[in-house]
């Protein structure tokens, strides 16, 4: 199983007012392990920085003048996160500004049933509890020390953790069987309320089962399941 943790920076906190992105970092997991694949990338913006988004992620609009456009890295971007399940931290904020850079290229936005929100799992885990990437990193032990300021790569790396945190391990719901650990990680389309319906499950017998059980009935003295 593959999926794709990621993260982005930006100039502002609204794409419909032209914040752009600044950077995307994804990691790659197999069965839930990092598997040291990653992508990363700063971008240019084509516009200046305000002074609060260059006091979160510290990048400035000199710094990102001669990296590469949205446009340019698109192809190898996509090609990265294939048709994996993506794992985001409030997936609304960066499937909006993703969706919005593959809008100005004419390129359909990323489905949102591959999606994992995490902000959706915390608050359905732990109701009421801040759910922020810091609370959860503080809640799990985990070590953002290096976090002096916000970049998607290591963000990602920080939410992998977390994200592992929350579904139990590397080995979710040990001991439940595969079916149990696929419905902890069911997809949860961005901005749902963490309510996401679980696959159905097959009820009725299967003909081996159904033969198994008129051998084990043929045994016994008047049996309810042939009565009229």
């Amino acid at each position: 199983m593959r999926e794709i943790v990621l993260d982005t920076e930006t100039t502002g906190f609204d794409h419909a007012e032209d914040d752009r992105i600044v950077e995307i970092g994804c990691i790659e997991l197999i069965n839930h392990v990092p598997s040291g694949e990653h992508f990363q990338r700063y971008l240019n913006p084509e516009r200046d920085m305000p002074p609060g988004a260059f006091a979160v992620h510290g990048l400035s609009a000199e710094f990102l003048a001669d990296k590469p456009l949205f446009a340019d890295v698109v192809e190898e971007f996509l090609a990265f996160i294939g048709d994996d399940a993506l794992i985001i931290h409030n997936a609304g904020f960066d499937l909006g500004f993703l969706d919005a850079e593959m809008a100005r290229l004419g390129r359909p936005a990323l489905a949102r049933d591959r999606v994992i929100d995490t902000l959706a799992l915390a608050r359905r885990k732990f109701a009421g509890s801040p759910a922020s990437l810091d609370a959860l990193c503080r809640r799990f032990a985990i070590d953002s020390s290096a976090r002096e300021l916000h970049g998607a790569l290591l963000d990602a790396e920080l939410l992998a953790e977390v994200y592992l945190a929350l579904i139990g391990g590397r080995q979710p719901v040990l001991g439940l069987g595969a079916e149990a650990a696929e419905s902890e990680t069911q997809p949860i389309a961005a901005g749902d309320n963490g309510s996401a319906a679980r696959r159905p499950r097959r009820h009725e017998p299967s003909p081996a089962e159904r033969e198994s059980h008129e051998a084990f009935i043929d045994n016994m003295k008047d049996p309810i399941w042939r009565r009229r």
